[in-house]
């Protein structure tokens, strides 16, 4: 049966191909590249690029060194995992030769592709001159990436500090928070995650992440989360997405659910805070790895308000929705209609190359001059030549206009898929931040069963396609692709999850459906 199904999957692909679409040459994939293909490959577009083989150690050998020297925290996706040698704009290439569609752009990180040619060029004409001082000297590079950087923001928001990852600019900001006004508390969503620092793991909501030490939750409140699918309120129009929920709502004007989630923040700041006398609230415009999670549209606005009267900071974490992920706006906040205090980015802002910043005001950035403080690589002179170098292929190859463009058609195209497969219960997202909440009740809303969620990932990876999977059960396939990637993608990705979902709902007399979900 699977070999049938995988012989169909390649005919349709075909069908399409010679009904006069033609592959986009948009990201420089469109024609022939002597890689090795496995059956299920078979239906793949060809592409220009002609990668050179691999030529590393052997994969018994990386799998030795990697249970030998590397510490346990570092998991593989997939029961054999992947050796990735070599990747070109939205595709990737294994030890073994096959190409790979990346629909997780290394955990939302390549945003303009994989060795981007101009990025690729800023790099390495930069290494040439100069590769680091340290900030104690002045080199031009991380002047005119200030500068560049924040002409992106709106209002007062004119300060930058560079920093190398996203745990990093996090906790940078509730440093900054809590020098700022004095004051120690500081809340986030359940469901959240915003880093693995000592310091922002109290901010991460997700067991999963949690390690047992002392203090980690010192000053810090999780908040219930506004979500519209899983939450204990939502409705039919609650997000600003091209798909909504199946759940119904009588809202006539406004959000219901908004308003109940609002009120349970109000009740937090009413019993468990210190009257006036808080630091900040962090929050994700659409949550990441908790599974592309969206608030009820105003929630935000509302919330932060609430946060300043109460004395505090409101902090828009845009590590995942920054750099036009979200298509009609280059920051996810700018589509909840505030402006933040302090903006903390990092993954897109360097296309993969360890870069990230902590945006603020002129007046909330003086806090740090209370006493010395520093980072060594911050804003070195490669990764602002990177930097600079990917705001410009933003804004030449209009990505944030092709993120809305092909984000929207693959959302609506998502909706058709889960119309024809009870096993697909949300469908959610903006641009190319999309989540495919996978359920073994749509009724009920029960998680996919873990087994179930990984068959259907493995066999998309076999068929070329990988994804990842966020969500506390992990049971959300999350696709946030390199932000070039064009219509012609999404049709393999669509074609590949329709062959893999048939496959799967044919085996037995609905399995599927009565396993319990084992996280």
């Amino acid at each position: 049966l699977q070999y049938f199904l995988f012989l169909a999957h390649t005919k349709r692909v075909l069908l399409r191909r010679t009904a006069g679409q033609s592959w986009s040459s948009k990201c420089w994939s469109s024609k022939a590249a002597p890689v090795t293909m496995n059956d299920g490959q078979s239906g793949m577009p060809e592409c220009h690029h002609n990668q050179a083989a691999y030529d590393g150690p052997s994969y018994q050998k990386i799998l030795e060194t990697r249970r030998t020297h590397l510490t346990p925290n570092l998991l593989a996706h997939f029961k054999k995992p992947l050796v990735i040698h070599a990747g070109h704009m939205q595709w990737l290439y294994d030890h073994e030769g096959r190409r790979y569609l990346d629909m997780f752009g290394g955990i939302v990180t390549v945003s303009v592709g994989h060795c981007h040619p101009k990025v690729n060029q800023a790099l390495s004409e930069q290494i040439a001159k100069l590769w680091h001082t340290t900030n104690i000297y002045m080199h031009p590079k991380i002047h005119e990436y200030a500068e560049r950087l924040v002409a992106k923001f709106p209002g007062n928001l004119k300060s930058v500090c560079f920093v190398n990852s996203g745990s990093e600019a996090n906790d940078l900001a509730m440093l900054m928070a809590r020098l700022h006004t004095g004051n120690q508390d500081i809340l986030s969503f359940r469901n959240a995650y915003h880093g693995m620092s000592p310091y922002t793991m109290g901010l991460t909501a997700h067991s999963t992440w949690r390690f047992p030490l002392p203090g980690v939750n010192n000053g810090l409140v999780h908040v219930m989360n506004p979500d519209p699918y899983q939450g204990i309120w939502g409705g039919s129009a609650c997000r600003d997405s091209p798909v909504q929920t199946t759940r119904q709502c009588e809202c006539q004007e406004g959000c219901n659910a908004g308003d109940a989630y609002y009120n349970e923040l109000e009740q937090t700041f009413k019993y468990s805070l210190p009257r006036g006398k808080v630091a900040a609230m962090f929050a994700e415009s659409i949550q990441g790895v908790g599974g592309t999670v969206q608030f009820p549209k105003g929630y935000l606005k509302r919330a932060a308000a609430l946060v300043r009267a109460n004395g505090g900071l409101f902090v828009a974490d845009e590590v995942q929705t920054g750099f036009g992920r979200t298509g009609e706006h280059f920051w996810g906040f700018e589509g909840h209609d505030y402006v933040p205090d302090i903006v903390t980015m990092a993954k897109g802002i360097g296309n993969g190359f360890p870069l990230a910043a902590v945006v603020t005001t002129p007046e909330i950035a003086a806090s740090l001059g209370q006493a010395l403080h520093f980072n060594t690589y911050g804003g070195n002179p490669m990764a602002s030549a990177v930097g600079i170098a990917v705001l410009d292929v933003i804004e030449e190859e209009q990505l944030q206009r092709n993120s809305l463009e092909v984000g929207t058609y693959f959302l609506e195209s998502l909706a058709e898929l889960q119309q024809r497969f009870e096993i697909v219960g949300d469908v959610r997202g903006k641009g190319l931040m999309i989540g495919l909440e996978l359920v073994g009740d749509r009724e009920k809303r029960t998680p996919l069963a873990t087994p179930h969620v990984l068959e259907i990932w493995e066999t998309c990876k076999d068929l070329g396609v990988l994804f990842g999977r966020g969500g506390l059960h992990g049971n959300v396939l999350t696709l946030r692709p390199p932000l070039c990637v064009d219509i012609e993608n999404v049709e393999l990705v669509l074609e590949t999850l329709d062959t893999v979902l048939k496959q799967h709902m044919t085996k037995g007399p609905r399995s599927w459906r009565s396993s319990k979900s084992t996280g």
